[in-house]
């Protein structure tokens, strides 16, 4: 795992040296010739890398507990406000030391004493540095025992804090990579905050080329399922430091669920656990004394180095490479917790998934790209919020084929949606998955929601709203990066962009003439009227019926990609009436407008629409958005669809 680069200084590593662990009263020290790491005894917290000539990667300003650890936000019953608690251990174990590898263990454990004080969890947070190996692994074990108290989690994650002194340049895609602020540049005078506290206006930073821009970690927020390898490069001398993580299995809400990465400090986050782009029903709560126990990680902390710091994509580039190898590594052999099962442990489930829909075409069709997932039992959908298991997810080939690999055993649901079509699809049984299982489950059928033919439909079925429209900045408001970039959705304050476009009445969608993708706004916002004073918004899509079947039922489907303490209320023709038509009542808490993602959770609405509701000729559909205390609070759709009677 790991190797060091041909790119290496000649001299400055032993790759062949074997793994040493030292061991003090307050310090636990793992070398292996290429690099040194030094963990606090018993705390468990990483106080210095020492890599390539330089005595510590880690902030060596910041104190020794806030440069690499482990951390969790709790509650306890009725108490809304998170406790932040930097995990440290008691307890310091060898767990496992030979030329080959060492494996370390920091344990913490509650008892009765320290009710309502500490989470009620076991926790065992383990790091391995294997010989040959340019970096250290990381995971934890979280237990609940049967009968301990209620309570909620709000977050877990590990945090690495690097030097400012040395890491400027920061990576997370080929296509999101820049020389990043300094965190002095945050603070006032040098940053002026802006409408929360994370964004703030570059007005005099250090670096002179960043004058003018915004910074806001929420501009770096990734989908898990892309959220595989992020980190920081030095110049001098060129050093990245690499966060990999190797599998989603242990991470929340399934590949579209959106963390944080890395971000001004220099930090470098592994996130598990977050309600980030998801709101509460996303952080779990253990009650009646439930037994629960989860491994999260292990996640690998990358080192490279070379000759030529120019260049910073050589690095990146490597750190991919690295990456892909540690994905074909997992699960890995060389993690010794029985809790972490290994390969020959672990099962798989494979098959084939196709779309019915007799609307489209007489035929099944392939399900191509579908996501297609195990988690823990629920209903249709419900992976997206589930919280306290494990899942395990693929892409089908375009024939619908999947293979789900490396399952840890246990009893799950199988999921998928389908790019393309709305709603989603869970296979009626419940799978059980033993130790070296290889389930084949044959063809599976998805019927997606279908009552009629399609009248006609706005934007595509994919859960985002990156095909409508997404204005250019404020000037005054710009991250350079995501200028002419496919993510320019990341930009601050586009929802203050509504109010210019559509200053004095609400967007008015006209099928057959207008365009989605440029006519139909990215969010459905409040509208500014000054500083702290915001109005409902109400949408129209007009559209002509040559003739309205009289005793049918239609249905009208949407889709939406996100809510943020938002209502969809629904009209047909007559937005006077005192009760909307449909309403959804009051939905969400994801908060994808104000933190620059293009979705959050996905909802879907199937509603039964009278006949007398509609008329012969032009039409008016009515969506209405009534809550405005905040400019945050608003909805983002994903697809809507007007279905005929059947057979109409």
């Amino acid at each position: 795992m790991g190797s060091p680069r041909a790119g290496s200084p000649a001299g400055a590593v032993d790759a062949t040296a074997g793994v040493r662990v030292k061991v003090s009263n307050r310090y636990v020290e793992i070398k292996n010739g290429i690099f040194e790491l030094t963990l606090s005894n018993p705390d468990g917290i990483v106080t210095g890398v020492r890599y390539n000539g330089l005595d510590n990667l880690m902030e060596i300003l910041n104190k020794e507990d806030n440069r690499g650890y482990w951390d969790l936000v709790w509650n306890p019953p009725g108490q809304k406000s998170g406790i932040f608690d930097v995990i440290k251990g008691t307890e310091f174990r060898i767990i496992y030391h030979d030329e080959n590898q060492a494996e370390v263990s920091f344990t913490r454990n509650w008892d009765p004493s320290l009710e309502g004080k500490a989470v009620p969890l076991n926790i065992d947070k383990r790091f391995i540095v294997l010989r040959g190996s340019s970096g250290f692994y990381t995971y934890g074990i979280y237990e609940h025992k049967e009968g301990w108290p209620d309570f909620g989690l709000g977050e877990t994650r590990v945090a690495f804090k690097l030097r400012k002194d040395k890491f400027h340049y920061m990576a997370m895609a080929d296509d999101r990579q820049r020389i990043m602020p300094m965190p002095d540049d945050r603070l006032p005078p040098r940053g002026q905050p802006l409408a929360y506290p994370e964004a703030v206006l570059l007005v005099d930073p250090i670096n002179p080329d960043l004058r003018g821009e915004v910074d806001d970690k929420y501009q770096y927020s990734c989908e898990d399922q892309y959220n595989n390898v992020h980190g920081w490069m030095s110049f001098d001398p060129p050093i990245g430091f690499w966060q990999i993580t190797p599998s989603v299995e242990f991470r929340t809400g399934g590949p579209l669920k959106q963390n944080l990465t890395s971000h001004v400090g220099p930090t470098a986050l592994a996130m598990f656990l977050s309600a980030h782009y998801a709101g509460d029903e996303l952080s779990p709560n253990f009650t009646n004394g439930e037994y629960w126990k989860k491994v999260h990680g292990p996640v690998f902390m990358y080192l490279n180095s070379s000759w030529d710091g120019s260049d910073p994509t050589m690095l990146w580039e490597d750190a991919k490479v690295q990456m892909m190898i540690e994905k074909e590594s997992w699960p890995y052999s060389f993690a010794l917790s029985e809790d972490f099962q290994k390969t020959e442990q672990r099962g798989c489930v494979s098959g084939r998934l196709l779309v019915r829909d007799r609307y489209i075409d007489d035929e099944d069709l392939y399900a191509s790209g579908a996501y297609v997932g195990l988690a823990l039992p629920g209903e249709a959908g419900s992976w997206q919020r589930e919280c306290k298991g494990y899942q395990f997810w693929c892409r089908a080939d375009v024939d619908g084929s999947f293979y789900i690999r490396n399952i840890i055993t246990g009893n799950y649901n199988l999921y998928a949606w389908v790019p393309g079509f709305i709603g989603d699809y869970k296979l009626d049984a419940t799978l059980t998955i033993a130790s070296g299982d290889e389930i084949y489950l044959g063809d599976l059928v998805y019927q997606p929601p279908r009552d009629g033919p399609t009248i006609w439909e706005i934007g595509v079925p994919d859960r985002s709203a990156a095909e409508f429209y997404v204005p250019d900045p404020n000037p005054n408001y710009v991250n350079r990066l995501y200028i002419n970039h496919p993510d320019r959705f990341r930009q601050y304050g586009l929802w203050e962009r509504y109010a210019e476009l559509y200053p004095n009445s609400d967007l008015v969608y006209t099928i057959g003439q207008s365009d989605y993708s440029t006519d139909w706004f990215y969010a459905q916002v409040n509208r500014k009227v000054d500083d702290n004073t915001y109005q409902p918004t109400t949408w129209q899509v007009k559209f002509s019926l040559d003739r309205v079947s009289s005793g049918s039922t239609y249905k009208f489907r949407v889709a939406l990609a996100s809510s943020a303490r938002a209502e969809l209320q629904v009209f047909f023709n007559d937005q006077d009436r005192g009760v909307p038509h449909f309403a959804t009542g009051m939905i969400g808490r994801d908060n994808a407008i104000a933190r620059h993602g293009i979705h959050g959770l996905y909802w879907l609405f199937n509603i039964n629409v009278d006949s007398t509701w509609l008329v012969q000729g032009v039409n008016t559909i009515y969506l209405r958005q009534p809550r405005s205390q905040s400019p945050f609070q608003g909805l983002m759709y994903d697809y809507l669809r007007l279905e005929g009677p059947c057979g109409c």
